[in-house]
């Protein structure tokens, strides 16, 4: 009996251990979806319509109605946000215009404004947008783009935030993650909560089931949205993206250099009809007429067509394709005749 005894004393503390760190595990996990849910969910829909808080109307009646009307996806989410941003006395009654796209955050600043008038600008980046670009758009928008680079630049702190982002070297900025979309900002909405946005929009987008096949492959999503960033600026459709995803991946199989005219213009900083073997000469790391494997990393933000075509790509007997300058269509080949018949046919 004080030898059982002696086990059960040895036995509870290990046992009363493991429960308390799966309780703090949990808890923890429970806690990083709640904030994420309060700060970063929002409801259904894109089109603006109008939301009126009556007079006399308290907070709950008003997380209630925007529940109901599909702005939020919870009440309770806006009702902590209130609690823990100390926003009670800040929200008027009024006549808003809101989205269901906004996030609790905008909603309670368009609320606390006592403003009809949206205080919001549209911007949409196409697919294959640099970085650089972007900036240029956003200054268009009367955004800093300078700030906007530098937030792209650092990270906004958001490599801890996001579990694609750990296969990104350190050294590398976002170019390739902020999702090409059509966005709506507030006008004083900081360029670094700008980056944050469109990277929630990447993880968004990037399913559990792309995310797993990736993984599959042996492959990150570094080298994916690198792929993908190549197969945005080389081909037009998501059938040839697919195409020419098989050819690329079969040449870095081989060993063969990607001989990618997309990374060329991107060395060159200009795109041209047809480059010469001295431009495919010029020295870089990204160029890929002279290194084998993929360039160092991304050269735009992809969209998710090409994002899909570098994981699913088609395994063909296709070894080179072109594009024909006059319809942009590509042109696939078998052989090294059959592509050089192909150049000389489409004047290239």
């Amino acid at each position: 009996m004080r030898y059982e005894s002696s086990q059960n004393e040895n036995y509870r503390p290990k046992s009363f251990f493991w429960k308390g760190f799966v309780f703090l595990a949990v808890l923890s996990v429970a806690g990083y979806w709640f904030h994420r849910q309060v700060y970063y969910s929002h409801g259904t829909g894109n089109i603006m319509q109008t939301f009126e808080i009556k007079s006399g109307e308290g907070v709950k009646d008003i997380a209630n109605n925007l529940e109901n009307g599909q702005y939020i996806k919870k009440d309770l989410y806006f009702n902590y946000f209130i609690w823990k941003t100390n926003s009670r006395g800040k929200i008027q009654a009024g006549k808003y215009e809101l989205r269901g796209s906004m996030t609790i955050p905008e909603i309670v600043q368009v609320l606390s404004m006592g403003e009809v008038v949206p205080n919001e600008v549209k911007i949409t980046f196409p697919e294959g947008t640099s970085l650089k670009d972007m900036a240029d758009v956003l200054k268009n928008k009367g955004f800093d783009g300078e700030n906007f680079l530098n937030a792209a630049k650092s990270g906004a702190g958001a490599k801890k935030d996001y579990e694609f982002l750990k296969s990104k070297p350190e050294k590398m900025n976002l170019e390739g993650f902020l999702f090409p979309d059509t966005y709506i900002f507030f006008k004083d909405t900081n360029e670094a909560n700008i980056v944050s946005r469109m990277l929630l929009n990447f993880d968004e987008k990037l399913t559990p089931q792309m995310r797993n096949e990736i993984q599959e492959q042996n492959r990150t999503v570094f080298e994916i949205v690198t792929m993908a960033s190549i197969l945005e600026k080389e081909v037009k459709t998501p059938e040839d993206m697919k195409t020419a995803s098989g050819i690329f991946w079969d040449r870095i199989g081989y060993g063969m250099p990607l001989q990618s005219c997309a990374t060329i213009a991107y060395v060159l900083g200009k795109e041209k009809k047809q480059y010469s073997y001295e431009d495919t000469r010029t020295p870089s790391p990204y160029n890929t007429y002279m290194n084998k494997g993929l360039p160092p990393g991304p050269i735009n933000n992809p969209g998710m067509n090409a994002i899909k075509a570098a994981i699913y790509p088609t395994k063909t007997d296709y070894t080179y394709f072109l594009s024909d300058p006059e319809t942009g269509k590509t042109i696939f080949s078998k052989t090294i005749e059959e592509h050089d018949a192909n150049k000389i046919k489409y004047g290239l």
